[in-house]
């Protein structure tokens, strides 16, 4: 059976026929996922539609702001997007979320499009946490010379983003002395490809995951985490990569080779929205 460097990771060419048949869903990271150079690519978004096509679920999974996916999630004329064809994107490693084409659901914006926007903390603990957040954002920047705000930080709402590798560049050591400084402050931290995450409470992404499967067709994730897939590509995607047997990182994952305690089970031969679509042509192939 062929494997690749690192250890336990297979080719994607090895995943079984049998495992992929049985494919309900699919899980996906957004940045270096399913987008290259900051753009989802022709190749990704012709993947999406045709895994909602054959019936799949998807549901993209980030540690982006929610504001910053809203225009993916209702699409946005002006900029020339259309709304991705997903179900739903959790946002702010699984805290928010939009939730699209459902209706009856808390949190409804209305309009034909049936646009939900969800939380998984109430409102009082979201407002505590923020002013929290913010706090230690300040710290970080006065303490750690050279960092940054993420730029995208003004749609975040439940957790603070420091930019290492989108606008700005953070050495190893930079990096680890920020997720150092916000563990110490009480935060969860985690690197993604191109941010420094930190937030407030017992959510991550498979919490997110498991909260959005509950909250949009009442099953238990848990109970059928064998028949649903996803796709990552760094070190923040690491307990979705542990859960999903069927757990692929696109090839730009290398770059996190060294830092990975939980590797993907399988790997794609190609990077970023190339891989992705190359992963969603394995899931189709089998139905």
């Amino acid at each position: 059976m062929m494997k690749t460097a690192m250890t336990g990771l297979q080719a994607l060419s090895n995943w079984p026929l049998e495992q992929r048949s049985r494919i309900v869903g699919v899980f996906t990271d957004i940045d270096d996922t399913l987008t290259t150079d900051g753009a989802i690519t022709p190749d990704a978004l012709d993947a999406l539609t045709a895994l909602k096509a054959a019936g799949l679920h998807v549901v993209a999974i980030t540690g982006r702001p929610i504001g910053w996916c809203e225009p993916f999630a209702k699409g946005d004329a002006q900029r020339g997007i259309a709304p991705w064809p997903l179900d739903a994107v959790v946002a702010e490693n699984g805290a928010v979320a939009f939730a699209m084409g459902q209706t009856g659901l808390q949190g409804s914006l209305g309009g034909p499009d049936a646009l939900s926007k969800l939380y998984l903390q109430d409102e009082a603990t979201r407002r505590s946490n923020y002013h929290r957040l913010q706090a230690v954002a300040q710290q970080v920047l006065h303490a750690i010379p050279g960092t940054t705000l993420a730029q995208d930080s003004a749609g975040r709402e439940t957790d603070i983003a420091i930019d290492h590798s989108e606008f700005a560049h953070l050495s190893a050591d930079q990096i680890d002395a920020v997720v150092a400084l916000m563990r110490a402050a009480g935060l969860n931290a985690s690197v993604s490809s191109i941010h420094i995450n930190g937030w407030l409470g017992a959510h991550n992404k498979l919490i997110g995951a498991q909260w959005i499967v509950a909250q949009l067709w009442g099953r238990t994730l848990s109970h059928e985490i064998d028949r649903w897939a996803f796709v990552g590509d760094s070190t923040n995607d690491q307990v979705m990569f542990e859960a999903f047997d069927n757990s692929v990182g696109v090839a730009n994952i290398r770059r996190f080779e060294a830092d990975l305690t939980h590797p993907p089970r399988y790997i794609a031969t190609h990077e970023r929205g190339a891989g992705f679509a190359e992963v969603a042509r394995a899931i189709l192939a089998a139905r």
